[in-house]
């Protein structure tokens, strides 16, 4: 019989999270569309592969014998996927540039402009990326090199240049209490809810919580962000107050929202990135491109603290 990766998927997505629901929401589809797929399967197999009532659900005999061949098959599929992708994207001469926030306005195009200038055969594609993605699609292979904020988790796992720092700034409702304030310290926003990066984000979430800085005081969260303009949202919203670079506190400002330097906090690094298993010259060419375009771009000016 001939069993689709799609249902061996589902199958794999409940039997490790024991529940249709949880599994569901992972795979991006409905409980009752998951419930019925795996129904399915189990008709075409012949045998159960979950016991299930209405609190629990356990995996069969069966299904724990078909669990680790089916990962295993899965994992093979998804490799051989991937090298075959990036073999046909190596021949198309297509390069993928990840990003998550508008640093510096030009950055990138000039990046990409200079680098296209020298590389006429090539295409660049951007692609913006969610805080839940802190390598902005290196570590799953849908970037190929990427504009990234230091650290990242697997960071071993790459090749990272720091581009530029840039001042860590908070950003707070304009009538909050510590508003008026020039300036302010690390001590000052302890008992604050802070807006917060996905936990997927790792060692970069607690980076901008200031964890490090944080003598064990404990945080508390106040909103979780997926991107910039959420963070924003939040704070005018007045879930919380949020550390930024103080380049994306001056290019994604609102009106009612205020910036202020965190003066003994250590700046943002600002990074190109790319797997250190990625040998290709035109990744240190498109490196190139991205040194020069820091050195065009200025830091960020004290309007941010307007």
């Amino acid at each position: 019989m001939d069993v689709h990766l799609r249902d061996l998927r589902y199958f794999v997505a409940v039997a490790e999270e024991l529940h249709f629901t949880h599994a569901a929401e992972r795979l991006h589809i409905s409980q009752p569309s998951l419930s019925k797929q795996i129904r399915l399967l189990e008709r075409e197999l012949g045998y159960s592969l979950f016991e299930r009532d209405r609190r629990t659900v356990a995996l069969t005999a069966a299904g724990d014998a078909l669990l680790e061949p089916a990962r295993d098959l899965l994992n093979r599929w998804d490799a051989a996927n991937a090298e075959a992708a990036r073999r046909a994207r190596i021949a198309a001469t297509v390069l993928r540039v990840g990003f998550q926030t508008s640093v510096a306005g030009a950055l990138y195009r000039i990046a990409v402009r200079r680098f296209t200038a020298a590389h006429p055969g090539w295409t660049v594609e951007l692609k913006l990326h969610p805080w839940s993605d802190p390598t902005a699609g290196l570590l799953d292979r849908t970037s190929d090199i990427a504009f990234i904020w230091l650290p990242v988790p697997d960071q071993q796992e790459l090749t990272c240049e720091t581009l530029r720092t840039e001042p860590r700034y908070v950003v707070l409702w304009r009538r909050h209490p510590l508003a008026p304030r020039g300036e302010l310290r690390i001590a000052d926003l302890l008992d604050e809810p802070f807006v917060a990066l996905p936990p997927s984000a790792g060692v970069l979430r607690d980076y901008w919580l200031a964890l490090d800085h944080r003598t064990g005081h404990p945080v508390r969260i106040g909103a979780q962000v997926e991107s910039p303009d959420e963070t924003f949202e939040a704070v005018a919203a007045g879930q919380g107050v949020a550390l930024l670079s103080a380049g994306n506190a001056e290019l994604y400002s609102r009106p009612g929202i205020v910036a202020r330097p965190v003066v003994d906090l250590p700046p943002a690094e600002l990074a190109i990135a790319w797997r250190a298993d990625d040998g290709r010259s035109v990744l240190d060419e498109f490196a190139q491109a991205a040194r020069h375009a820091t050195r065009a771009c200025p830091l960020p000016s004290d309007a941010t603290r307007a």
